[in-house]
């Protein structure tokens, strides 16, 4: 299990001065919607994990503040499709 911090419009997974992983998002205020745009896993953590904890944590966000998400990236895409139990808060049929 890795360590992820929150940002505005992130979540990091920092290490050694840098960031090993990250995933990005903007609000869009008028549709209460997330749209995940962007995510990276260094080679390091590459494998083991760390993006799909990513993607669990702007899910999670999504839930604790009633919003939905539009998975723009192609992991985050991905992995909305491997875990059905995302959907709850999946926007519409995935487009904005």
């Amino acid at each position: 299990m890795v360590q992820i911090q929150s940002e505005k419009g992130r979540f990091i997974v920092p290490g050694d001065g840098k960031e090993l992983a990250e995933i990005t998002y903007k609000l869009e205020e008028g549709t209460k919607t997330l749209v995940i745009d962007h995510t990276h896993v260094s080679e390091e953590l590459r494998g083991q994990g760390a993006g799909e904890e990513l993607v669990k944590a702007v899910v999670d966000k999504a839930r604790e503040e009633g919003l939905k998400i539009v998975p723009v990236c192609s992991y985050a895409a991905h992995q909305f499709q491997k875990h059905p139990e995302y959907q709850d808060v999946r926007s519409g049929d995935g487009n904005r």
